[in-house]
């Protein structure tokens, strides 16, 4: 009975100095839970279909800064490491839109260029870039670029595969332990412009 109860003190004492640390270096613990938990690993494998769209598969990926190697189609085109963001929405450009970024490599956040004003040419990418909020109109298909955060400085992408009047849904790879494979936002238009109700997206891309 003394065992088992120095056996819980023990993890209890472990949980809290554990809380205290993140703390000092502020990181909150639910979002260092996120970047390295995934608590759907025990329902899917790494590299099992978890969702498609159009097609194109979205992969399981375990936890959130697991690498599988990279992911490099036949012609030698660069999709992205396996099987994180990136290499999704890439891959989906690539199959469905037959589309390759003439600049195949770069961190999530970094698909938005902040130098261009809203519908001018993201040369880099080949697309079109659109500010969030916008005076395009999100449409399925569109490439949503968002800023990084204090656990996640690489930013995240995703693509859209659903638009209303009032809301878009997004279809993501490798979202967290807490989120799905699909996402929907409000979408709101005021003063003549769109806006997805998500203060991390910096906006979309689109052929």
């Amino acid at each position: 009975m003394k065992r088992r109860r120095y056996v819980i003190l023990f993890f209890f004492v472990l949980l809290v100095g554990t809380f205290i640390v993140l703390k000092k270096n502020d990181v909150e613990p639910e979002k260092f839970i996120e970047k390295n938990l995934n608590i759907n690993e025990r329902k899917y494998t790494i590299g099992e279909p978890v969702d498609s769209f159009n097609g194109v598969y979205v992969y399981y990926n375990g936890k959130v800064s697991h690498v599988s190697g990279r992911n490099v189609a036949p012609d030698g085109y660069n999709l992205g490491q396996k099987y994180q963001c990136v290499e999704f929405v890439k891959r989906y450009y690539y199959e469905h839109l037959h589309h390759k970024m003439p600049d195949s490599y770069g961190h999530a956040k970094d698909f938005f260029d902040p130098k261009l004003k809203d519908g001018q040419k993201n040369k880099c990418r080949g697309l079109f870039q659109y500010t969030n909020p916008s005076k395009q109109k999100p449409r399925p298909d569109d490439l949503v670029v968002y800023s990084g955060t204090s656990l996640n400085k690489f930013g995240h992408v995703a693509i859209i595969s659903k638009v209303s009047s009032n809301e878009i849904e997004i279809v993501q790879q490798n979202p967290g332990p807490y989120a799905s494979s699909r996402a929907t936002y409000p979408l709101k238009k005021a003063n003549g412009k769109w806006k997805i109700e998500n203060d991390r997206i910096l906006g979309w891309l689109r052929k």
